[in-house]
């Protein structure tokens, strides 16, 4: 859980650092470009770092019996990335934070509803609609405080 706090924190910085850069190379797209090259880097390293503990290389053919909505996880990083560091020049980084939680959460819940992509379903309680409704009027108080 702590991990996944701190990988959350660092969504939070993602958004500003990748501006910064977009600004410092004259494009965002070039910035999610080159921010994607240093992102499949470090993956690449890890993967041969970590290669027979956590998995290496040897099994990536069996992505070909995978249906292609599985190979779009680099396709949909790349709409949020760009999006965000678009996004937080005009809104800022607590604005863009919240509105990206609140979408995943929301997304997440319809995903766990319907248990599609490999996931089994689980009911849509009260208490999971309440926290989503909790979110989007965080995400309007902090996009309105600015």
């Amino acid at each position: 859980m702590l991990a996944t706090v701190t990988a959350g924190g660092f969504i939070a910085l993602q958004a500003p650092i990748n501006a910064t850069l977009g600004r410092a190379v004259g494009s965002p797209i070039a910035a999610a470009s080159i921010s994607f090259a240093v992102g499949t880097a470090t993956l690449v390293a890890i993967t041969l770092l970590l290669s027979g503990t956590l998995g290496g290389y040897g099994g990536v053919g069996g992505a070909r019996g995978l249906g292609w909505v599985y190979l779009t996880g680099g396709l949909l990083g790349a709409v949020y990335v760009t999006t965000a560091l678009i996004t937080v020049r005009y809104l800022g980084a607590g604005a863009v934070t919240a509105a990206t939680v609140t979408g995943q959460l929301a997304t997440s819940l319809v995903i766990d509803r319907l248990g599609v992509l490999g996931l089994e379903s689980r009911p849509l309680s009260l208490q999971r609609l309440v926290g989503v409704v909790l979110l989007v009027a965080g995400t309007f108080l902090v996009v309105r405080g600015r």
